[in-house]
């Protein structure tokens, strides 16, 4: 109540029928922001406000993370250079780190399967759920032709819809049929094209059972856009057969505990969503994807595996779904993400999958070693103190030596920080 005394709301009728101008306008008398502050939301780099406003809606300004570059990487037989965005400390010199311990066992291997995604027909209402999953298996080719009617370009090129899969479940809301439309997307992320080909194959559905078609909507758990991958890793590269061994005791912690798991898979979506923010893919739908392919068991499970050879050197295997697109979305409207993949070099939407499962299977090595080695934090501190030094207010060589106390002192904290730096400049 006080502020909507003060003249505060929320509420702005046609807020995104305003101009960037106007919106922006309205944001600075709602927060109260500076001028400072309008020149941090609006200043850009590759991603002009113009492009932005095409892309979201309400658009107000834009946010950049930094972009790096892990180097090392072999897949595949294949040199990569890799771009990853992202704010945390260590997980790029991390990932160039594991990727060249890989490379001395012969690089990274993955291969992803088909780029096949899943859009679901929900059908309720039904008398006999198992007769109306019959009738629609029956008529699989009539339902397939409607699909490939939606997107003739898809399949001129290769792709469109395949196959139909009919599973019966059972809800609070009683049975349901509900209908797979398996599509093969060739190079897009496919979420579009199989909405679109689900809602137009609903109606004949609706007309072959005599129910009724609720959702039409793709599936984030990806089970048949697969990618796996694997590496072998000398034991000398890793620190000697103890870490490797370890390596492995760390990765049993996760195979029996979702605790520890729900950890492990972090570090492996740190490279993937990395690279996936740098080529402009959809992350939100990576990582519902693996959480929900870690939990198929019927509970949370590492999406990796190691263990030892008869020569005592560590085996690295990943398996997960990475659904990804090099057409189309934000990968061909945000400048940089075309950059990026350009960088990488990627032919195909497979590729550039089986590139993001060999980055995460890496990503996972090295915390796995830092974990049995020396412990997570003596890397990531340090890189996490620059950070600090620099949120302070510390430039040029003041970051340095701000965090070189830090360190010696053994206190990483943002009060030190400011400590520090208030010493450093009454010296001068």
């Amino acid at each position: 109540m006080l502020l909507l005394s003060q003249g505060r709301t929320s509420r702005i009728p046609g807020f995104h029928k305003l101009s960037i101008d106007e919106r922006i306008r309205k944001v600075k008398e709602f927060a109260g922001l500076s001028d400072e502050d309008i020149e941090v939301l609006t200043k850009t780099g590759s991603l002009s406000l113009e492009i932005a406003e095409r892309m979201i809606e309400n658009v107000i300004g834009t946010l950049e993370l930094p972009l790096g570059i892990a180097t090392n990487f072999l897949i595949n037989g294949k040199d990569y250079l890799i771009p990853m965005a992202i704010e945390e400390p260590s997980v790029v010199a991390a990932a160039s780190n594991a990727a060249k311990m890989c490379r001395k066992g012969g690089g990274l291997h993955a291969l992803a399967t088909d780029q096949l995604m899943i859009s679901q027909v929900q059908l309720v209402k039904v008398t006999n759920p198992y007769v109306a999953a019959y009738k629609i298996l029956e008529h699989k080719h009539e339902i397939l032709e409607i699909a490939n009617e939606v997107d003739p370009v898809l399949v001129k090129l290769g792709g469109g819809a395949r196959h139909i899969e009919v599973r019966v479940i059972n809800s609070p809301k009683g049975s349901m049929v509900i209908t797979h439309l398996i599509v093969d997307v060739k190079d897009a992320m496919g979420a579009n094209a199989v909405n679109s080909m689900a809602e137009r194959v609903a109606p004949y559905i609706e007309k072959l059972t005599g129910g009724k078609v609720y959702l039409r909507i793709v599936s984030n758990l990806a089970t048949k856009r697969l990618v796996r991958a694997w590496t072998k890793v000398p034991k000398e590269a890793v620190g000697g057969p103890e870490v490797a061994e370890g390596i492995v005791y760390a990765w049993a912690f996760a195979a029996a505990d979702p605790y520890r798991a729900a950890t492990h898979n972090k570090g492996i979506m740190n490279g993937i969503i990395a690279v996936a923010l740098a080529t402009g893919q959809d992350t939100r739908a990576l990582e519902a994807g693996a959480h929900a392919y870690a939990a198929r068991n019927g509970r949370y499970e590492p999406l990796s595996r190691w263990e030892l050879d008869e020569n005592g050197d560590l085996i690295g295997y990943l398996e997960m779904p990475i659904a990804v697109g090099i057409v189309g979305g934000a990968t061909k409207t945000n400048p940089v993400a075309r950059v990026s993949l350009k960088i990488l070099g990627v032919k195909s939407a497979k590729e550039l999958a089986e590139v993001m499962g060999a980055v995460g299977l890496a990503q996972n090595l090295a915390a796995l070693r830092a974990l049995a080695a020396e412990g997570i934090q003596r890397g990531h501190m340090k890189l996490h103190a620059r950070q600090i030094a620099i949120s302070v207010g510390a430039v040029g060589d003041e970051v340095d030596k701000v965090v070189e106390e830090m360190l010696k002192e053994g206190v990483i904290r943002y009060d030190k920080a400011k400590e520090i730096l208030e010493r450093i400049r009454s010296r001068r």
